[in-house]
């Protein structure tokens, strides 16, 4: 479902945030994206769903370039970043009602989907207020309501529990195996490690831009804990320099 392959972006001054990074998801994964703030996983992200160019490899959504055909790939896709910027003069029906005549979603869709991601999140009875009122973790919910209801093939999010509370992050965690389960693909960054050895069936560590490993989660951490296999791996690749 996504294809990355030999990724390599600088930014000005020749750092190279990303640097030939190669990994594969799959329909069906939950994919986590693990490093160190700065390791490079946002910008990896941002140059999967089109907001950064990048200097040199291929991605591929659904076999479909996202340099060749970058509107058909975000129409195969679904991205939250790790604080998502809502218009906050909109309501929240407003703001979901946009992002359906976006993706070109019928009413009947809407007048099903809306209220069966809405409820999920214990949202329907907030919709009505604008998004300026909302707190943060409410913005969080909202966003991930308009990522869930055009019913994406690839769901992209950055660091998406960060805001949530304990019961939404459930709804979440469960929200994301269903969707796997239909054969979504599933691909998120974070540095909780706890959550993504739970959750993942497949993890990537990144450190410095480059990937140090990947793989699915129980090879990876032959019963240890993904927490000291990634320090174990990082050590490593810090000695290694």
């Amino acid at each position: 479902m996504l294809k990355i392959q030999h990724l390599t972006k600088e930014y000005k001054g020749g750092k190279r945030a990303v640097d030939d990074l190669t990994l594969t998801v799959e329909p069906g994964d939950i994919y986590g994206f693990i490093g160190h703030n700065g390791a490079g996983k946002t910008t990896t992200i941002k140059c999967v769903v089109g907001i950064h160019d990048f200097d040199a490899g291929e991605i591929l959504i659904d076999g479909v370039s996202v340099k060749e055909d970058p509107l058909g790939c975000k129409r195969k896709l679904a991205y939250v970043p790790d604080n998502p910027d809502l218009y906050e003069y909109l309501t929240g029906i407003q703001y979901l009602n946009f992002i359906a005549d976006v993706f070109g979603l019928t009413r009947q869709e809407r007048e099903e989907r809306i209220p069966r991601e809405a409820d999920l999140f214990e949202m329907m009875d907030d919709l009505g207020d604008l998004i300026s009122s909302y707190s943060h973790g409410m913005k969080q919910k909202l966003a991930l309501i308009g990522a869930l209801i055009h019913e994406p093939k690839l769901l992209i999010l950055d660091e998406p529990f960060v805001g949530l509370d304990p019961k939404a992050t459930l709804m979440l965690k469960n929200r994301m195996h269903q969707l796997c389960e239909s054969g979504t693909a599933i691909f998120f960054s974070t540095h909780v490690l706890d959550v993504a050895e739970r959750l993942c069936n497949k993890v990537a560590i990144i450190r410095q831009g480059k990937l140090i490993t990947a793989g699915k989660t129980e090879e990876l951490t032959h019963g240890e804990t993904l927490e000291s296999v990634f320090m174990e791996v990082i050590e490593h690749a810090e000695n290694k320099h």
